[in-house]
């Protein structure tokens, strides 16, 4: 065990609003992380701000419920049709009003979305709440916060729906998306929280991480899990809320402490909690425990040699069952409030979700999300595939009944949105982000200039720790328009080296890149990508893939659809493909330029510096 050297531990933390810190796309990070710190962020840079949609009104009128009390009889083919208990067949044009919710809780804001069954919003309310930052690297939320945005997101979007003429009946059940790691710890007699939730940037524990790095068999870790050792998982919070947290520390000798990440937390609440009707739910998705380094990536379960590696006794600590991501009766009913007696039928971390929102079902087909940095995820197929190209391995989503898990490589990008901002913060060359594209188009080409935008080092697939941000390539002629092309041309080409190592590691071909996020906004900027990377870049209309993904799992669940196929449809309004019209051979000399630049970027700064 660890002995706390730290004086202050439960004392009340000191809050800061939420714009203390943040970054390009409002994603909170605590003013004070140093490089290394960053570095250990690796993989989870989830872009999580993307396009505010303004929703179009449905159509009004009063539909007609799915369910009556004379229908809430017992179907005996529900079961086999994965319908969950009080839904009922009905006739096939009623399905024209079934509905989906989405919850989608993330780091600054949470926000309820229904959907139709074309995978179109209809009505969504949003809410931002606090980040706290008790200290230097600490980044917390409150939890009961983070319920109570989330239980009054929902009564606001169905007073909208209502006012459309629809009712709770048309909401055939709801899904779950989330920030992953985010750890969570409460006592299972009473249901309270006993500590702040502890947010997956936070790097209170790289101390601990150096340690638990020479310990035996962390070099083993990774092959079972996926995961290197770093500050973002579960586990290693939940080591240090034992080893800090003295009612965290007595709940665990009692057996009365429960863990769990967002998902988890939020589930229990909205089924009643502790005094849930039938006992408390207490589970998880596959997606959401693969980012906890407790389950095994092959078996889908909790790994006692994993478990007993950072020193925790299963037995006195309640782990959350890990169910499929899609099930009509795993995830329970909202126990009160206006979406009452409604099953939760659908689980999904918030990057697994973009993956499923963007239909990515297939091997070879990839998501990224254009916002601070960038998140990129990789459909591998039936199998995990451990990186040798320093990408994560995580389970992309799992529909269960009968279907095989589908995994994901998954690589991210310090800075993409972050470099804009800085040519408008820093710099000042525009007023607005949005004005960026404009002034890169001021010129046909980058004049020669290449911007390696290693503010923080470079992570996947370089992990080079002492790159800095460098421009090469400025002569008299260059202008601000030269910079900017080459600003969004950086996050081209990163993209372009994690997608080259993703088909390396899985052996699969790339059939296309689907895009979201605020950057995707920019035709120059896909419309580069597709040039640089040499595959078609899918940008759908609608840019809420978080939320429809969690959606589409619970809709899965419950006959909103049947099949994948059914979703063929789905988010098609508006959308873009941006296909590849430079020659290849220009495309890969301008790769190989950036890749000299990224190479002339590390160490020089402190070799001057010595």
């Amino acid at each position: 065990m660890l002995a706390s050297t730290l004086s202050d531990v439960g004392r009340e933390p000191k809050r800061a609003r939420i714009d203390d810190g943040l970054v390009a796309d409002n994603t909170p990070v605590p003013n004070d992380i140093d490089t290394a710190a960053a570095l250990d962020l690796a993989g989870q840079l989830n872009g999580i701000a993307t396009q505010h949609i303004e929703f179009a009104a449905a159509k009004s009128g009063t539909a007609t419920p799915i369910v009556t009390e004379e229908a809430m009889v017992e179907d005996v083919d529900a079961e086999e049709k994965h319908l969950p208990d009080g839904i009922t067949e009905t006739d096939e044009e009623k399905k024209e009003h079934w509905f989906v919710g989405s919850i989608d809780q993330g780091t600054t804001s949470s926000r309820f979305i229904i959907f139709n069954g074309k995978g179109d919003p209809v009505v969504s309310h949003q809410i931002e709440f606090e980040n706290l930052y008790p200290d230097s690297g600490w980044h917390e939320h409150d939890p009961m916060e983070l319920l109570s945005s989330v239980e009054e997101c929902i009564e606001k979007a169905m007073q909208k729906f209502e006012e459309l003429g629809y009712s709770k009946s048309n909401i055939r059940s709801i899904g779950i998306t989330n920030q992953r790691e985010t750890t969570i710890v409460w006592d299972s007699t009473t249901g309270e929280p006993l500590y702040n939730a502890v947010v997956w940037p936070d790097t209170r524990t790289k101390n601990l991480v150096r340690e638990l790095k020479a310990k035996d068999g962390a070099a083993t870790l990774t092959e079972a899990c996926g995961l290197p050792l770093s500050t973002y998982p579960s586990s290693v919070k939940l080591r240090w809320l034992l080893d800090n947290v003295e009612e965290v520390q007595q709940a665990y000798e009692e057996g009365r402490l429960a863990f769990g990440t967002v998902d988890t937390w939020l589930i229990y609440k909205l089924n009643g909690g502790a005094n849930a009707e039938g006992g408390a739910v207490h589970v998880t998705d596959s997606t959401n425990a693969s980012r906890t380094m407790f389950m095994n990536l092959r078996t889908l379960q909790y790994d006692d040699k994993l478990l007993g590696f950072f020193d925790i006794d299963r037995t006195k600590v309640q782990l959350p069952k890990i169910v499929p991501s899609s099930d009509p009766k795993a995830f329970g009913k909202v126990a009160s409030g206006a979406l009452s007696g409604v099953p939760i039928a659908g689980c999904l971390g918030d990057q697994s979700s973009a993956l499923v929102g963007q239909c990515g079902f297939s091997p070879g087909q990839a998501k990224n999300t254009y916002g601070t940095g960038c998140f990129l995820l990789y459909n591998v197929g039936t199998e995990p595939v451990i990186s040798k190209y320093g990408l994560l391995a995580t389970v992309a989503y799992d529909f269960g009944r009968g279907q095989k898990p589908v995994y994901a490589l998954e690589g991210s990008i310090a800075v993409a949105g972050a470099g804009v901002k800085f040519l408008v913060n820093n710099l000042g060359f525009v007023s607005e982000s949005s004005k960026i594209t404009e002034l890169a188009e001021s010129v046909k080409d980058n004049g020669g200039v290449v911007f390696v935008t290693a503010f923080s080092g470079l992570f996947a697939p370089y992990w080079i720790d002492d790159a800095k941000g460098t421009l090469f390539g400025i002569t008299q002629h260059t202008t601000k328009g030269h910079i900017a092309r080459a600003t969004l041309e950086a996050t081209c080409y990163q993209t372009k080296a994690i997608l080259d190592a993703m088909e390396k590691d899985s052996g699969h071909k790339l059939e296309k890149l689907a895009v979201d996020g605020g950057m995707s906004n920019s035709d120059l900027c896909m419309q580069t990508q597709a040039d640089i990377s040499g595959i078609p870049v899918d940008r759908p209309g609608m840019r809420e893939t978080t939320a429809l993904g969690a959606a589409i799992a619970a809709g899965l669940a419950t006959g909103v659809w049947e099949v994948l196929e059914d979703l063929n449809e789905v988010n098609q309004d508006g959308r873009k493909v941006f296909r590849p019209q430079m020659e290849r051979q220009k495309a890969d000399r301008l790769f190989k330029k950036w890749e000299q630049a990224v190479e002339m970027s590390r160490g020089w700064v402190q070799d001057i510096s010595e």
